[in-house]
């Protein structure tokens, strides 16, 4: 079995038309549409990004493009020599689920939602997705496809990192890291109307810098672990994003709420060989666009991957929504890098952001090259 090579983008969403911004205009700066595609609109007015006090609209994107087949190939287990019977489980379907319970907790308490405005008139789209806090001085797990966006400052590019029930703006975050080979991969992301990819390199790391209240930062943030080792099909998780689909145009600055789902492992896929890197989750709420950048958390209360492709249209338990494991960007990032992934969330979030900073103005020339 295959996996589609190229599925959307779920936290990047489509250009705004005219006629949205004329709905703009004749309804005192919130957009309201009325159209047979989901609107998901970023009341942003007050953003200083945004010019003339008019808010962000964001057309969210509903296309699939199962065209070519990714190259990840579908793990198939061994066959086992032994015929003796399996052990018993140590575990009940009670205790499993009171873990699952704990870890979804823990799993609401570190995802964040992700807004970043773009100035009116660009040609550039507005993007909401989300992201998993996974240290405890705050640094958060993202996409790049969403993190790209950070790199993008000098061109009025304005992000803000929201949180709670519903999301509310909290802080503001820089860059630690985000994938060269994605980047140079998916150049041209930024202008495509429905972006879709393999999921391939696709991760991020930003550091939460300041308050975007007048509360001071926290000493510690509420976060999930990254996991060591990957899991198996079959394993039972729980899922956590900030989907934004199906909300109405005026909604998403005050009621975009956390979607939280149980669920489990359907099948693994590999980039490479033998390992895990992949996991297809199914369908469920959290298939649909604003989910890029959400948690996969396992029962042991740790974060086992992000979302970061499905479909999006049709009915969401129809979906395939996909995710990379944390084993897989643990193995990536060292690739990359020549450093274990350790060593970067040990630094200090000011030291990680210093020393990434003289890579920026390269890596934004990569994405804006054909702007």
């Amino acid at each position: 079995m295959n996996m589609s090579r190229f599925s959307p983008y779920l936290g990047i969403v489509a250009a705004l038309v005219l006629g949205i911004f004329i709905a703009v205009l004749f309804n005192g700066g919130k957009a309201k549409v009325s159209s047979p595609s989901p609107i998901v609109v970023s009341d942003i007015s007050s953003t200083s990004a945004m010019t003339n006090n008019i808010a962000a609209a964001i057309l969210a994107a509903t296309t699939s493009v199962p065209i070519q087949k990714i190259v990840a190939k579908k793990i198939t287990p061994p066959i086992l020599a032994s015929t003796e019977p399996e052990p018993p489980q140590t575990e009940s379907t009670a205790e499993i689920n009171a873990a699952l319970d704990t870890s979804a907790s823990s799993l609401r308490a570190a995802l964040v939602n992700i807004i970043c405005a773009v100035p009116a008139g660009s040609s550039l789209h507005s993007i909401s997705g989300s992201g998993i806090i996974v240290d405890p001085k705050g640094i958060i797990l993202t996409n790049a496809h969403i993190a790209e966006y950070f790199l993008l400052a000098d061109r009025g590019v304005s992000c803000t990192i929201r949180s709670g029930s519903p999301a509310a703006d909290r802080y503001e975050a820089s860059l630690e890291y985000i994938s060269p080979a994605w980047l140079n991969a998916n150049s041209g992301v930024l202008t495509e109307p429905t972006p879709s990819g393999t999921g391939e390199h696709d991760f991020a790391f930003l550091a939460i810098t300041k308050s975007a209240t007048m509360k001071p930062l926290p000493s510690s943030f509420p976060y999930v672990s990254l996991a060591t080792m990957p899991p198996v099909a079959d394993t039972p998780v729980v899922i956590a994003s900030y989907g934004a689909q199906f909300i109405s145009s005026n909604q998403i600055d005050s009621d975009l709420f956390p979607t939280i789902v149980y669920g489990s492992v359907k099948e693994v896929f590999t980039f490479g060989t033998n390992t895990i890197d992949v996991l297809s989750l199914g369908g469920s709420a959290a298939a649909q666009e604003g989910s890029s950048g959400g948690g996969v958390a396992d029962a042991s209360d740790t974060l086992v991957g992000t979302i970061t492709t499905s479909t999006v249209s049709g009915a969401t338990d129809t979906r395939s929504l996909n995710a990379i494991t944390a084993s897989y960007i643990r193995a990536d990032y060292a690739s990359e890098t020549g450093q274990p992934l350790d060593s970067l969330l040990s630094e200090s979030p000011t030291t990680a952001v210093s020393n990434f900073a003289p890579q920026i103005s390269k890596l934004e020339s990569i994405i804006t090259a054909d702007l």
